[in-house]
């Protein structure tokens, strides 16, 4: 193939359209019109002479040779970013339609994020940003081929090829109905011990769609010859407070998020001094690759100034 002859911007078309699936999407990222598009995605099937994107019930899905191609041609037009950002400063206020994707768990979308957003609307109303579910299985994935500019999240291993921040320290309390009957002797004192801990039904908050029906916690217990009742399990953070209210169940949560979420007639405790010590921390990851991208090391500017409005007393 004659590289003097291959068109950059096709390349840059390619991962839009990998990255969104779908054409329309993919022209707004751009600043280009449909048709524009989709003319671009006809000569890149000419040039190497397959479909690379079928349009299905999820939108335009990657051949075979698609998925194979973007790795390299991700590579490719970072190495050509890093050579541009080198000598061009991002500007905010000139954002040229850029776009950030943020892959986030459930807690960062109700504890940082809002905070993040109050300043990104202040500072740089033109940038538009994506919040996108963080999936612990293709996380890593997501953020070599460009899918995610950085993730924020707790309990998230990283890689040695990945760059991690600690942003702040998180810890858990436990919450339950403010009337619960097995807790009228512990309101005055906020502490729930660890006997009556294991007594009470408990709600989990589990990310993974896999069945699981422990936590950081049910860890913490094993290792103390200990075992609590998990009666229900929920999908998003948000459900548990909600569950409590309304039942006899307690579950265990992120400090803040709680301190967020608990409607009135719920109460938080402190846990059970045995457990005191599952404190863990929130985390910023991003590739290498991304040092090297004036925008997103702004974005990750924004994001340490947005930690100040957690972790203030």
């Amino acid at each position: 193939m004659n590289l003097s002859r291959v068109d950059l911007n096709l390349l840059v078309t390619f991962e839009a359209l990998y990255q969104t699936r779908n054409v329309t999407l993919a022209g707004q990222r751009l600043n280009r019109a449909q048709p524009s598009v989709s003319n671009a995605l006809t000569r890149l099937r000419a040039l190497f002479g397959d479909d690379l994107f079928v349009r299905g019930t999820a939108g335009m899905q990657p051949t075979e040779l698609a998925h194979a191609l973007m790795p390299a041609i991700t590579l490719a037009l970072d190495h050509v970013r890093q050579a541009m950002g080198q000598s061009v400063a991002f500007d905010p206020a000139v954002p040229a339609g850029r776009r950030f994707t943020i892959a986030a768990s459930d807690y960062a979308d109700i504890v940082l994020l809002p905070h993040l957003i109050a300043r990104l609307r202040l500072a740089a109303p033109d940038i538009d940003l994506r919040v996108m579910a963080l999936d612990r299985a293709t996380i890593h994935d997501q953020l070599d081929h460009g899918v995610a500019d950085v993730a924020i999240s707790g309990h998230l291993s990283t890689p040695k090829r990945m760059v991690r921040t600690t942003l702040y320290q998180e810890d858990f309390v436990c919450i339950a109905h403010r009337e619960h009957p097995l807790l009228s002797g512990t309101r005055r004192r906020r502490t729930i011990d660890l006997a009556t801990y294991l007594r009470l039904p408990h709600a989990l908050f589990v990310p993974s769609d896999d069945g699981s029906r422990r936590g950081v916690i049910d860890g913490k217990l094993e290792r103390l010859g200990q075992h609590r009742r998990v009666a229900a399990t929920f999908s998003h953070i948000v459900a548990l407070p909600l569950a409590v209210a309304s039942s006899d169940l307690v579950a265990t949560m992120a400090r803040r998020a709680a301190q967020q979420l608990a409607p009135a007639e719920v109460q938080i405790y402190e846990l059970p001094k045995a457990l005191t010590d599952t404190a863990f921390d929130i985390d910023l990851i991003h590739t290498r690759r991304a040092q090297a991208d004036a925008g997103v090391t702004w974005l990750r500017e924004q994001i340490l100034a947005a930690v100040a409005a957690v972790v203030q007393p």
